[in-house]
C-alpha cells in the first residue's frame, strides 16, 4: 500500500557494493555458491557501465518514477562493486562535481534528479541478496528491489523482512528511511531488524572511505548504524549494502536468524460509495479508524498480527476502500478479522460492496469481499504488482503524510470532507491513504533508532498523480489546500502533540520548508526527526564534514 513504505513508498539514495569473501550468493530466485569474493574482484576489474548524453538511453537514467523531476548530468554511473562506488565518489570529490545516488527511483521529491546534479550513481546493478557468513546475517545491495528481496530470502530460507509493498522500490532509500509495509503490526519496521550498514563516506580531507557500521554496542561506527535506521537517504555518505539479523537471533542458519512471515494470510477488500457518503458517515468510518487504532495501540496481542488501510479517494473515483490482511495462522483467525470490521462499520448504516475499482495504489479487489485465504509470497506479489499507479511510468505525483497518536478531531475530519468532495477536481487517483502503525514498531524506543514516530498509532498519506503537465497546478493547489487546510490550527503541518506526530521522511515534501506553507514555528527536520535530530547533525558531522552529500532536506550540519 503505501509507497515507498508501501514503501507507499521509496526515496533515490543509495548504492551497492561487493559481496563478502565465501558467501553463499542469491542470483534471481535460485540458489548459486559462486566465490564471491572472486567475482567481486572482476567485477571491479571491468570499467563502471557509463552513460552519456549521447547514449539512448540517457533520456531513461535521468529520472525517477516520478516524471516531475529531471537532470541533465555529465553522465549517470552504474556501479556493480563497492570499489567501483568509491572510484566515482572520489572522482566527483576531486572534481567539485555534485554527485546524487538512485536506489529505486522512488523519491518523492528532487533530491536525486534536479539541476545541479552533474553525476547521477545509479545502483540498480548492485542488487544482490545473499548470506553472508562473516556478518552471520543475511545482507541486501542497496538497488535491490523490494520483491525481489521477499523472493530471495522467502526462497532460500524461509524468513523475510517487514518491507514496503511497491515491488520495485529500492532498499537503499526504503530501508534507511525507516521503511514500513504489510507486516510492520506483526514484525516492526524493516530497521527493527537491520544488523549493519557499508557506507561510502567523504573525509575533511576529502579521500573517500568505506566504513562498515553494526549495532553492536563496542562498534565505533555504532552512530552511523543508527543514522542509517531512519535518518533518511543521501544525508551521510552512500550506502552500499545492508546486513540484517533480527536482535536476539542466535546460531548461524540464515532460516532462524531473521523472522518468517505467516504460511498464510486472510486478505479482504471492501467499499462503499461515494453516492451514499453522507458526511456523518463519512466521519464515523474515520473515526472508527482511529478509535481502533489507537485502542490497539500496545504490542502484545493477536491485533498485532492485523494491517488494514482505509482509501480516501476523492469522490470522483466512486467509493472510499478498506484493505485489510491478517495471518490466517493465528488463532480463530477469522473471527479476528470479523471483530475488526464490525468495529470499522460500527454506527455506519451504509453496506459495503465489493471493491470494483482501484484505490490510489491498490488494483480494484472485486474477488475479495469474502475474505480470501492466499500463501504470504502470493498475497506480497498480488498487492505490489498489480498496483495501477506504479505500473503506468507517464504519471507525475506529489505526496504529503502525517503520524496520528489519536483518533482524528472532528474539525480535521470535515476539512478531510471538504476537500475529497470538491467539485473543481475530478481526479480518480487523488486520496489520502490511512494505515496502520502500532503493535512491535511501537515496541521500540523512539530513539534506539533514529527513526521516531514510535507512539504513533496510525499514518496518513495524501497522494496524486496526472500525466498531462497542463493538469500539475491544479493538482498541487488541490493537494495544498487539502493538507494545509487539515492542519490549519496548528500552521498548516502535523505537529508533534497529543493528537499528530510529524511527518515521513520516506514521503518527502518540500512544502515543509517553505514558511508559505508551514507557518508554524515547527521546522521541516523537527517533523521528520523529532528529537533525534540534534544526534543526526553529529552523525553528519563526523561523517559528511564537507556536506558532499546533501539535498534540499538533507540533515544540515550543525553550527556549533
Amino acid at each position: 500500500m503505501a509507497r515507498h513504505d508501501q514503501g507507499i513508498h521509496r526515496r533515490n539514495f543509495l548504492a551497492g557494493g561487493a559481496a563478502a569473501g565465501g558467501a553463499a550468493l542469491l542470483t534471481g530466485t535460485g540458489l548459486a555458491t559462486p566465490a564471491a569474493a572472486a567475482e567481486g574482484a572482476a567485477a571491479a576489474a571491468e570499467p563502471i557501465t557509463t552513460v552519456t548524453p549521447g547514449d539512448k538511453r540517457y533520456q531513461d537514467l535521468v529520472r525517477g518514477y516520478n516524471q516531475r523531476w529531471s537532470a541533465t548530468p555529465e553522465k549517470i554511473c552504474l556501479a556493480e562493486t563497492t570499489a567501483q562506488v568509491q572510484a566515482v565518489v572520489q572522482s566527483a570529490v576531486k572534481a567539485g562535481k555534485r554527485l546524487t545516488v538512485r536506489s529505486g527511483g522512488h523519491c518523492h521529491e528532487d533530491w536525486v534528479f534536479n539541476s545541479d546534479v552533474r553525476v547521477v550513481l545509479d545502483m540498480a546493478k548492485m542488487n544482490r541478496v545473499y548470506f553472508d557468513a562473516e556478518k552471520n546475517a543475511v545482507c541486501v545491495e542497496a538497488g535491490a528491489q523490494l520483491l525481489n528481496v521477499y523472493e530471495r530470502m522467502y526462497r532460500g530460507w524461509g524468513v523475510t523482512i517487514p518491507a514496503g509493498v511497491c515491488f520495485q522500490v529500492g532498499a537503499g532509500g526504503h530501508v534507511s528511511g525507516g521503511g514500513w509495509g504489510l507486516l510492520c503490526r506483526q514484525l516492526g519496521l524493516v530497521v527493527d531488524h537491520l544488523y549493519g550498514v557499508e557506507v561510502v563516506t567523504v573525509a575533511a580531507n576529502g579521500s573517500v572511505k568505506v566504513q562498515v557500521a553494526t549495532r553492536e554496542p563496542n562498534d565505533p561506527h555504532r552512530d552511523l548504524w543508527w543514522a542509517h535506521a531512519g535518518g533518511g537517504g543521501g544525508n551521510f555518505g552512500v550506502i552500499t549494502r545492508f546486513w540484517f539479523r533480527s536482535p536476539g537471533a542466535v546460531g548461524t542458519d540464515p532460516a532462524k536468524l531473521l523472522p518468517q512471515p505467516p504460511a498464510e494470510v486472510l486478505l479482504h477488500a471492501a467499499s462503499w460509495p461515494w453516492a451514499e457518503m453522507t458526511k456523518e458517515r463519512f466521519a464515523r468510518l474515520i473515526t472508527n479508524y482511529g478509535d481502533w487504532h489507537a485502542e490497539h495501540l500496545a504490542p502484545g496481542t493477536v491485533h498485532d498480527h492485523l494491517f488494514s488501510a482505509l482509501w480516501l479517494t476523492h469522490k470522483s473515483s466512486g467509493y472510499i476502500g478498506l484493505v485489510t490482511q491478517l495471518d490466517a495462522t493465528v488463532p480463530d483467525a477469522r473471527r479476528v478479522l470479523d471483530d475488526f470490521l464490525a468495529a470499522m462499520t460500527e454506527g455506519l448504516d451504509v453496506a459495503s460492496e465489493p471493491m470494483v475499482t482501484h484505490m490510489g495504489e491498490m488494483a480494484a479487489l472485486p474477488d475479495f469481499a469474502e475474505p480470501r485465504r492466499m500463501s504470504w509470497l502470493q498475497a506480497a506479489r498480488y498487492a505490489g504488482t498489480t498496483n495501477p499507479t506504479l505500473n503506468d511510468p507517464s504519471l507525475n505525483s506529489d505526496n504529503k503524510s502525517a503520524y496520528y497518536r489519536t483518533a482524528m478531531p472532528a474539525a480535521q475530519i470535515d476539512a478531510f470532507y471538504e476537500h475529497l468532495t470538491r467539485d473543481d477536481l475530478a481526479n480518480t487517483t487523488a486520496n489520502v491513504q490511512l494505515s496502520s502503525f502500532g503493535g512491535r514498531i511501537n515496541a521500540v524506543a523512539p530513539d534506539a533508532t533514529a527513526f521516531p514516530h514510535r507512539e504513533a498509532a496510525y499514518k496518513a498519506a495524501w497522494s496524486i498523480w496526472w500525466t498531462d503537465p497542463a493538469d500539475e497546478a491544479d493538482s498541487l493547489r488541490w493537494m495544498r489546500e487539502f493538507y494545509h487546510g487539515v492542519y490549519a490550527g496548528t500552521g498548516g503541518v502535523p505537529v508533534i502533540n497529543d493528537v499528530t506526530d510529524g511527518c515521513y521522511v520516506n514521503y518527502p515534501d518540500i512544502d515543509l520548508s517553505d514558511p508559505t506553507y508551514n507557518t508554524s514555528d515547527v521546522p521541516w527536520y523537527e517533523l521528520y526527526y523529532k528529537d533525534n535530530y540534534a544526534k543526526l547533525q553529529q552523525v553528519k558531522k563526523t561523517y559528511d564534514p564537507r556536506d558532499f552529500f546533501r539535498h534540499s532536506q538533507s540533515v544540515r550540519l550543525p553550527t556549533t
